[in-house]
């Protein structure tokens, strides 16, 4: 009977430390160093396991003894630094030395082999991709001797294809050119408003402006200078976070990357909202900083 227990004990005993070695391969880590801590920890899981056993068999174990033998608490594992690191376009995380998370530029971007996944700068030069783009862009804004010129640090991709001839914008279109974003701006907000894909707080505007245009063209102008000011939510909008609004509409609207240039009053490559407001000459009265509720509808 005893030796029958003692048999019992030793096949707990390895369905535990195959249960250890499956709970390691089921666990994959982002980075080898991480998964290789979460080897360790389970060998010296098994091992704390096993030198319990043997304790519980000197002597003839007991039915309760048996019942007691269980996983000792597993350490908790270190957390990679890396899933809390926010990296812009053009860079990527890295873990330093001193176990620190740090954004670094893009080493190498895929090839691409279809055309339409080239891209035009705003320098009017044709790019391979939009990856390309954002590295050489990060190589510039890093001072690395991989920056091939120094008026890169304000690259960014103006549209999709291959650069081509755009037609000049009159006098007459860019007079004209802040209406028809202004009512442009509003449509797709009253659209998604519409489709109730709106957040709650400038769904509630809109309701509030009905019946006033330049209000509801101020809520509208508001609504989407938040949407576009990315991380970090710095209160301007650079002309890569333009990119949503610009590339689209560059084949249909020629006059869309002047009248952004001419937003940008200051040429400091950032559009605030009080330049965002006089670029579509709305009141300055009527414009108001509605980011955080914006975002703290996102997050509900």
């Amino acid at each position: 009977m005893t030796q029958f227990k003692h048999l019992l004990v030793f096949a707990l005993v390895l369905f535990v430390l195959c249960e250890c070695s499956i709970s390691a391969e089921e666990k994959p880590r982002k980075n080898k160093k991480y998964k290789a801590k979460a080897d360790y920890y389970s060998k010296i899981n098994a091992e704390q396991i096993l030198a319990k056993t043997v304790e519980n068999l000197e002597g003839d174990p007991s039915q309760a003894q048996l019942q007691n033998v269980r996983l000792v608490d597993e350490p908790k594992i270190q957390e990679d630094p890396c899933t809390k690191k926010h990296c812009g376009a053009g860079r990527v995380c890295k873990i330093t030395e001193s176990e620190e998370a740090q954004c670094v530029c893009v080493s190498e971007c895929p090839t691409e082999t279809d055309i339409r996944r080239k891209v035009c700068s705003n320098r009017n030069e044709t790019w391979g991709s939009d990856c390309e783009i954002h590295r050489m862009r990060c190589y510039c804004e890093e001072k690395s001797d991989k920056c091939t010129d120094p008026e890169y640090n304000h690259l960014h991709v103006e549209y999709y294809g291959m650069c081509k001839q755009m037609a000049e914008c009159s006098d007459s279109e860019m007079e004209d050119f802040p209406r028809r974003m202004r009512e442009w701006l509003f449509n797709i907000m009253q659209d998604l408003a519409d489709r109730e894909e709106l957040s709650p707080h400038f769904t509630k505007m809109i309701k509030e402006a009905e019946t006033n245009n330049t209000k509801r063209w101020a809520n509208a102008a508001v609504w989407k200078w938040c949407d576009l000011d990315g991380y970090p939510h710095d209160k301007a909008v650079s002309k890569h976070e333009l990119f949503p609004i610009r590339a689209p509409l560059m084949y249909l609207e020629h006059c869309i990357a002047p009248f952004f240039n001419k937003c940008d009053a200051n040429d400091d490559h950032m559009i605030t909202l009080e330049e965002w407001g006089n670029c579509l000459g709305l009141p300055q009265d009527l414009l108001e900083d509605e980011c955080e509720n914006l975002r703290n509808d996102l997050k509900d």
